[in-house]
């Protein structure tokens, strides 16, 4: 078992921003978390991650409670990037990826590393001794993937805490990223969850980027599911009806994944 949610609610003053989703993350598989605006797919991570609380139905890591799971526990099991990293302090990039490792039960030398490699992981190594606040939004974003990376590598280090393997959550992680970077992103998730076996699950609004690099898809409407599966079988009457918009898929000139372009046109009745 891994971090799922059964039947997850969330309301803010009576409104529901997730209503009765079920969500079972699975290793070695990335989840794309689809939707137009204002569906509830960074609630839903949110809820996921423990940053939240659910108003209704539960989270669990492993069958039990997220409430129950001491905070640095979690810590070790899931990390989440979040739209918006804060530039906060005056940190060097370094310092900021530093502090992920601080409570690794290893040495300067291994925490060196591990820095290193999650820096070089994010192509963020170039940016190690910048300051936080002189960043640009994609190079923030690439930083605090490599934090999050960082921290589930010094959190694998750890024998105290609960078996079973770790959970990479990404809310938007493209969205400030020119097109290589994107895709450096998103391969660098892959490539973490086929060293590790972990499970990633990645809010994303390019659904050519969802259909190239994740595995399987949950459509949010209204808070709502409006669609699970595997992501090569998301029908595209379905994301019309949601998108309101006309959509055309096409193979990837690859062979890897699809094309998917919006006419801005409504869809076909």
């Amino acid at each position: 078992m891994l971090l799922q949610a059964e039947h997850v609610s969330f309301s803010v003053g009576g409104r529901p921003l997730v209503d009765g989703v079920t969500v079972h993350l699975v290793p070695g598989r990335m989840l794309a978390i689809l939707g137009p605006n204002g569906a509830g797919k960074s609630t839903l991570l949110a809820l996921l991650s423990g940053e939240r609380r659910p108003t209704g139905g539960a989270v669990r890591l492993d069958g039990r409670d997220l409430r129950d799971v001491p905070p640095r526990l979690l810590a070790r099991r899931r990390a989440l990037v979040g739209q918006h990293p804060s530039a906060g302090f005056a940190f060097s990039v370094e310092e900021a990826v530093q502090l992920a490792v601080e409570a690794a039960p290893c040495g300067a030398a291994e925490r060196r590393r591990l820095i290193a490699e999650s820096l070089h992981a994010a192509d963020a190594a170039a940016l190690r001794h910048r300051l936080l606040p002189h960043l640009s939004g994609g190079e923030g974003q690439r930083v605090a993937f490599a934090r999050a990376l960082a921290q589930l590598a010094a959190g694998s280090l750890h024998r105290d805490g609960p078996d079973g393997v770790a959970t990479l959550l990404l809310d938007e992680p493209t969205a400030s990223l020119d097109p290589a970077h994107q895709h450096h992103l998103l391969r660098a998730a892959r490539d973490w969850m086929e060293r590790t076996g972990g499970a990633c699950a990645v809010v994303l609004h390019d659904m050519t980027l969802a259909a190239r690099y994740c595995d399987d898809a949950l459509l949010l409407a209204g808070g709502r599911e409006a669609w699970s599966g595997p992501m090569a079988a998301l029908p595209v009457p379905v994301l019309e009806r949601v998108f309101a918009t006309r959509f055309v898929r096409m193979p990837a000139p690859d062979g890897r994944g699809a094309v998917f372009a919006t006419t801005g046109q409504p869809p076909a009745v």
